[in-house]
């Protein structure tokens, strides 16, 4: 299989599941009430809800990505997120199932404790790197402030999510694809019958970088475990695989702190490795049933593929953009007027992008760049300031009150 055949078929698996996600994180944000997450979802009990709450939701790895980035945006803790991250992937109603048809009730079952241990256990270690306290966490909402409703949110909350984590959506599809393309079968076959621990750690190291399908990934273990792979080796491969790969891997470090990631780590290897091992000496192997795969040209898996596809492209265009503007700006002269209005309500990129575009739009503006985490937005042109302040109003912002300040050329004009 060339590496863009590969490309394609990861892709068409994993985009269904990653829409899926998208959605869920949407309704989760807009169904629940108000402070729900914030208030159930955090300390040591917070935790354990979550992880009760993620064992049987049928999301795969990229699919719990945006739900659990949508439940710490809601308030969730550092810890209770990590234990959703962890135990939601390596589950689910159709893996318990599909696994329980391939490798016996004995395995499923093992597997579904297997899951909710190593979530809990992750949980309380990313909550233990910072004291039990969270003060990352978003702050309690109050009532009268939420606007929270109907479909629009659910997309607004659902594209935002996705927005934040294409980056490593693509690295991790690439990423899969190479180690699909680059590393041959007969590596498999040469440890199969080296005693129980090569195997367990050969699967170890191929799953956690790689996209793996808790449910479409049950067919590989079982015939790993057909071509002569311990029953444990099969188990580390349906954990650590659906609970890790490269893009889950950079969300975590991006939204959660390199700290929350060592315990999310932790916890997945030395959890999959102990229990894999556990599994080889407790009980005896499963049953090997192979045969069912999933359809990887059902139409649905197309169509979610070109859906996915359109939005990153959509959001790359828009990030190059941004960054052409700020490019522009930039590399002003001397004699060109610049203007940095302070804003207050943004709180998402795409809030940024909206305002760029209004902003755009202005006549006299040559270029534009929306900074979300200072909250400014920088103007290169001739605009006056006041036309740039009613534009920012006109889409639901607020411009900072106007501060003395210079208007200099080649120099910002300062309003924050």
């Amino acid at each position: 299989m060339g590496l863009l055949a590969a490309m394609l078929s990861v892709l068409l698996e994993l985009a269904p599941f990653l829409l899926l996600g998208m959605v869920v994180a949407g309704v989760l944000h807009v169904a629940l009430p108000d402070r729900f997450v914030h208030r159930q979802l955090r300390g040591r009990f917070g935790v354990v809800k979550a992880v009760l709450l993620g064992v049987p939701l049928p999301l795969c790895s990229c699919g719990v990505i945006p739900t659990a980035l949508g439940l710490r945006r809601d308030g969730a803790s550092r810890g209770a997120t990590v234990g959703f991250l962890i135990s939601t992937p390596q589950t689910g109603v159709d893996s318990i199932l599909v696994s329980a048809s391939f490798l016996g009730w004995p395995f499923a079952i093992f597997k579904v404790g297997a899951a909710a241990l190593t979530g809990v256990v992750g949980g309380f270690l990313a909550d233990a790197t910072r004291g039990g306290r969270d003060p990352d966490a978003a702050p309690e909402p109050a009532p009268a402030e939420s606007t929270r409703r109907g479909l629009r949110s659910v997309v607004a909350h659902a594209l935002e999510i996705l927005r934040s984590i294409w980056h490593w959506v693509v690295v991790g599809i690439l990423a899969s694809a190479l180690i699909t393309t680059f590393v041959p079968d007969s590596v498999f076959q040469a440890v199969a019958g080296r005693g129980p621990v090569l195997p367990v750690l050969l699967a170890l190291v191929v799953s956690l970088p790689l996209y793996v399908c808790a449910t479409a990934s049950v067919p590989i273990a079982a015939a790993l475990v057909a071509g002569g792979f311990p029953a444990g080796a099969a188990l580390v491969f349906l954990m650590a695989g659906p609970a890790t790969n490269v893009s889950t891997i950079g969300a975590v470090r991006q939204f959660l702190g390199a700290r929350a990631l060592a315990a999310y780590l932790f916890a997945i290897i030395a959890g999959s490795v102990g229990l894999g091992v556990a599994f080889d000496f407790l009980i005896e192997g499963p049953p090997v049933i192979v045969g069912h795969t999933h359809d990887g040209g059902s139409w649905w898996r197309w169509v979610s593929a070109a859906v996915l596809l359109a939005l990153v492209g959509w959001f790359a265009a828009d990030e190059a953009r941004r960054l052409l503007g700020r490019l522009r700006i930039a590399r002003a002269g001397r004699d060109e007027r610049i203007i940095e209005i302070g804003v207050e309500g943004m709180t998402c990129s795409g809030c940024a992008s909206k305002l760029e575009s209004a902003l755009r739009a202005e006549q006299g503006v040559r270029a534009v760049s929306v900074s979300l985490e200072a909250r400014t937005a920088v103007v290169r042109g001739t605009a006056s300031e006041a036309d740039l302040r009613t534009a920012i109003r006109r889409v639901g912002f607020k411009p900072d009150a106007v501060q003395p300040g210079s208007d200099r050329r080649g120099t910002a004009t300062r309003s924050a």
